[in-house]
């Protein structure tokens, strides 16, 4: 995977980046065993055909993880901090289908070298996740950030 790396003079506000990942049941067995959290409904079929799901679901957080995917190695790419992200899950993510991340410039802050970005998961034209996250983006300058 090519890691894109722009600094905050290199963005502007409608800059988009995406990933895409085809969600299996290994990556769900391993997001479990990472995190600890084995929630049946992730990982027991017969006791996720008995949820509202029908069936058994992606944590929410890895379809989340995605949109670091896309920040580390997209957009804004290699020295980014991620400062905060707020998420709202809005669907379900099944065994087999694709969730797109995609993370877009809605605000710039030079002079803190903070930027703000409206950030999307989809399976088709579903989202599944919105949000939004700030972080810090490396300059070209090297000027001391402000309130550091």
């Amino acid at each position: 995977m090519t890691i894109q790396s722009y600094c905050i003079e290199d963005l502007s506000v409608g800059m988009s980046a995406s990933y895409a990942k085809t969600v299996t049941d290994q990556d769900i067995v391993r997001f479990a065993d990472i995190s600890g959290d084995h929630n049946p409904v992730h990982l027991d079929e017969a006791y996720a055909e008995k949820t509202m799901f029908k069936g058994r679901i992606a944590h929410g957080m890895l379809s989340a993880a995605f949109i670091s995917t896309v920040f580390g190695t997209r957009l804004p790419g290699a020295g980014c901090i991620y400062l905060s992200q707020s998420l709202k899950f809005k669907a379900p993510v099944k065994i087999g289908e694709t969730v797109e991340a995609t993370v877009t410039v809605t605000a710039i802050d030079p002079e803190k070298r903070r930027v703000t970005f409206q950030t999307v998961c989809r399976v088709g034209d579903k989202v599944v996740v919105d949000g939004e996250a700030q972080l810090m983006v490396p300059s070209r300058q090297r000027i001391p950030v402000a309130a550091e």
